[in-house]
């Protein structure tokens, strides 16, 4: 399988499909399964850590989906179809302090022997546990949503920053991916300028370049700004319109401020391709066809792909904690199989099973596939097929839908 240009023509045509892994989430064994069922339910991109063993556990999802057609008694057990182009590899830098770049910390002799624990409760990647084998903060698996910092009752859960050196790490980083994202936020053009200069050589090996800023006042300005300091671009565009920060999974009504800065960009932004994230979840692809119609998408004829439209574009969808959360039901079954978690080479790992036993090791797959389809394909316009409809078709009935 190659990469070629099926991820760009869904940017362009509004139904580019986003899986964000988490800028800070290290946990290689889910990141591994959620890029193989994103990847096989159609996803155009993976957005990961800027972490070499991050991005080689995507590139091993990719290396078991590049073998699945040499084995005929395998193909037939994946559901949906094996992709014959690898969705672009993505990474995210940030030019500051970035909630989606901390972690949770805290002393867990601290916590008082009757506490009820609201932090483990709450947290959203089960980040926390308090176990005989773990206690505290499972750092591999925190991905900054902060959550657990107010509900703790002495209120001693902290944050910190795991920043990488973007100038020591991209020469062998860069190399190995198709995309990079840029975390910013208002008022930081100076220190944003200085990290575009240590990632842009690397800029003509990249397919996408993305750019992530928060709603805040005058963020439309400074996006312009941002957009006519790194002029002339050869490569495609993204502003991702982060409305409301890793909340995907909290409830519908989260994905409104997404939609609103979208429609600010659309109507007033620099060129370039508008993408959501930030709150969105199943109820953003119902919005999703409003904000369309809206937006002006007939500036370029459908099939010719230019780099960069004149005028802002709707190119598409990121979603992240809502995503991850979809699947949280099988992966914990799925990282245990021998099948995926063992680190023997693949084509060793197949030979060792029978069509039975290979067939219910592949169960967690087929279920991962039929639930990441649920969300993809509404924002790609393709109908769900499942092997078996009530999986798919109620899959969002497994998330909080609250208002």
């Amino acid at each position: 399988m190659k990469k070629t240009h099926r991820s760009l023509i869904s940017l362009q045509a509004g139904r580019w499909f986003k899986l964000i892994g988490g800028a800070s989430y290290q946990h290689l064994p889910s990141i591994r399964n959620l890029a193989l069922a994103y990847t096989l339910a159609g996803a155009d991109c993976i957005d990961v850590a800027a972490d070499p063993a991050v991005v080689n556990a995507v590139k091993e999802s990719f290396r078991i989906l590049s073998r699945l057609p040499q084995n005929s008694e395998l193909i037939d057990l994946v559901p949906g179809k094996i992709p014959a182009e690898l969705p672009l590899l993505m990474v995210s830098f940030s030019d500051g302090d970035d909630p989606h770049f901390r972690k949770a910390q805290f002393d867990p002799d601290r916590c008082p022997r009757d506490c009820a624990r609201p932090c483990e409760a709450i947290c959203p990647a089960a980040a926390i546990a308090f176990t005989p084998a773990t206690t505290g903060v499972i750092e591999e698996r925190c991905y900054g949503c902060g959550r657990c910092l107010p509900v703790c009752p002495i209120q001693h859960i902290e944050t910190v920053t795991r920043a990488t050196s973007p100038a020591a790490i991209a020469p062998s980083l860069l190399t190995q991916v198709d995309a990079i994202e840029i975390h910013t936020q208002v008022g930081r053009y100076d220190p944003f300028m200085a990290l575009w200069a240590v990632l842009q050589p690397y800029l003509p090996s990249l397919s996408v370049v993305s750019i992530s800023c928060p709603a805040q006042t005058g963020a439309v300005d400074y996006l312009w700004q941002l957009y006519q300091g790194i002029q002339p671009l050869q490569v495609p565009l993204i502003w991702q319109t982060d409305g409301r920060p890793m909340s995907g999974d909290i409830g519908r009504g989260t994905t409104h401020a997404t939609l609103r800065y979208a429609r600010q960009m659309l109507q007033s932004g620099p060129p370039g391709y508008v993408q959501l994230a930030g709150g969105t979840n199943a109820h953003t692809a119902e919005k999703l066809a409003d904000l369309a119609s809206e937006a002006v998408n007939s500036i370029n004829s459908p099939g010719l792909l230019s780099v960069n439209p004149s005028k802002p574009r709707l190119g598409g969808v990121a979603f992240g904690s809502f995503a991850r959360r979809l699947l949280s039901p099988v992966l914990a079954e799925w990282t245990t199989e021998p099948v995926f978690a063992s680190a023997v080479p693949i084509d060793e790992r197949l030979s060792c099973y029978d069509s039975e036993s290979l067939s219910r090791s592949l169960l967690p797959l087929r279920q991962a596939v039929q639930l990441a389809q649920s969300l993809v394909a509404p924002i790609q316009g393709v109908p769900v097929q499942p092997e078996d409809g009530s999986l798919a078709l109620g899959a969002i009935a497994l998330m909080p839908q609250q208002s």
